[in-house]
């Protein structure tokens, strides 16, 4: 903020803040995993009287992944993001939204959470209608409409949790709510929390407002919204039902019907569309579907093949958007109907870019491959044949989807385009410019080669957040340690 009108100097500090960002996640996700749950009360005020920062191993491995995630979108800022949309704040903004995603990821008190979300809502804002088109403009009254709506919500719900509790602590719910005799208001509470965290995560019905905002603003504010804003909702629905609200079957099966009928309409809506940036917006509600299916089976194989997912999809939906990018600023356009010959003119940047459409698909052994195997072997656990078969039209319209996208965006003969100022723009810029549009997509992309090809780590630490989510005692004692 203090080099408001030096762009140069903004792209520097943003890059270098970037790497240090993710040094520090990694230091916090490696005394997480060695040492155990961190906390930090603030002003010393003991839980549950004061506001609370958690660090379980799910919580540091969303910081980190939204570092290298806000790194990447840094370095392709830089590049792809026109000098008159920097010029009014994009990157002190942008910064501001990391830091409500890694506060939403960190915090242990609810109204806190609120908080952290209202920051990225506010963010968020500025980012989708930066630039004042008409498109952005329509898409953000969807957008900012149906998020402060989910926030009404999500305060409504923390009132009632409040009334009913007496603390908005986490750790400290987690060992008051089950012992209510109220279990009618408790279920009130639960299904206010749950529509409102499902608007923010975009399930079904809910989901509109994401393919309606998510093509309109530049690339970049699109793969960090793609790859980490609906995710922060799943992560509030897994942590509030997971550490809160257990054991109940109700709850359960409503998770379990949102699911399918988001895999649905996700995959369908996905394979009607025809610019590339619609089509990955609904590949995003689809894929949803997965994880809460994995959060509605409650079991600790589901939830390690939802926490898998919730991973890999994080780097392939970022990555997504930024070769969505990457395409219009090579043939000016995002319209699969006149796109064509990228692979004829520019072969290996089209193979670079096979990466993530192949992890998004989950060709063995790709990232999304791994998770749903998990995922599948729950659901036959559990006996639950319209959940597996669920995944699996999903997998299979997944696979149609990014077939049929790669055969007419980078096989077919394209269509002659007009010249405009920005036609041709790649093949003229500089090796430095270059550079930073492809450094962010080769960087995610070898992040979901490691995931695929390193799949044993991957299950490791997802077995790992899985037994912690399923058995919530480290976190409460290692909030309030005094009642033990």
């Amino acid at each position: 903020m203090f080099f408001w009108k030096k762009i140069d100097a903004q792209k520097i500090i943003s890059i270098v803040g970037g790497f240090i960002a993710v040094f520090l996640s990694g230091v916090l996700f490696y005394t997480v995993w060695n040492s155990g749950i961190q906390t930090v009360q603030a002003a010393s005020w003991e839980a549950p009287y004061g506001i609370t920062f958690v660090a379980d191993t799910l919580s540091a491995t969303l910081v980190l992944l939204t570092s290298i995630a806000g790194l990447a979108v840094s370095f392709f800022s830089s590049a792809s993001v026109i000098p008159a949309r920097l010029r009014f704040g994009y990157f002190p903004i942008y910064h501001f939204l990391l830091l409500g995603l890694t506060g939403a990821f960190l915090t242990g008190d609810i109204f806190n959470l609120y908080v952290w979300f209202e920051i990225i809502i506010i963010s968020s804002f500025v980012l989708i209608t930066l630039g004042g088109e008409k498109a952005q403009i329509e898409g953000a009254v969807k957008y900012f409409t149906l998020n402060i709506l989910a926030s009404i919500i999500f305060l409504t719900a923390i009132a009632v949790l409040y009334g009913l509790a007496g603390s908005l602590n986490m750790a400290d719910l987690a060992t008051i709510i089950p012992q209510l005799e109220n279990r009618k208001l408790v279920e009130v509470a639960a299904i206010l929390f749950l529509v409102g965290f499902g608007i923010k995560s975009a399930v079904f019905p809910l989901y509109f407002w994401l393919p309606a905002s998510y093509h309109t603003p530049p690339s970049a504010v699109a793969a960090i919204f793609g790859g980490l804003l609906t995710k922060v909702g799943v992560y509030a629905l897994i942590r509030i039902f997971s550490l809160i609200f257990l054991d109940d079957v109700f709850l359960d099966d409503i998770l379990l019907v949102v699911a399918v009928l988001t895999i649905f309409s996700g995959a369908i809506g996905s394979l009607v569309q025809k610019n590339v940036r619609k089509i990955f917006s609904y590949l995003i509600i689809c894929h949803i579907g997965f994880m809460i299916a994995g959060l509605g089976m409650g079991t600790e194989i589901a939830f390690a093949g939802m926490v898998f997912y919730l991973i890999h999809d994080i780097m392939v939906k970022t990555n997504l958007f930024m070769v969505s990018g990457l395409i219009y600023r090579i043939k000016g356009t995002n319209n699969v109907r006149l796109l064509g010959d990228l692979y004829a003119n520019f072969p290996k940047l089209s193979l670079l870019m096979f990466i993530p459409l192949l992890s998004v698909i989950g060709v063995p052994p790709f990232s999304g491959f791994w998770p749903k195997v998990s995922l599948i072997i729950a659901s036959l656990n559990e006996k639950n044949y319209v959940i597996m078969g669920a995944i699996i039209f999903g997998s299979l319209l997944t696979l149609i989807i990014i077939a049929r996208l790669w055969s007419n965006v980078f096989w077919k003969k394209g269509e002659d385009l007009p010249k405009r100022d920005h036609f041709l723009y790649f093949q003229k810029m500089n090796r430095l410019k270059k550079f930073q549009f492809l450094a962010p997509i080769i960087l995610l992309a070898g992040v979901s080669l490691y995931i695929g090809f390193g799949a044993e780590h991957m299950q490791q630490l997802s077995n790992r957040i899985a037994s912690e989510l399923i058995d919530n005692t480290q976190y409460i004692e290692a909030v309030m340690p005094q009642n033990n």
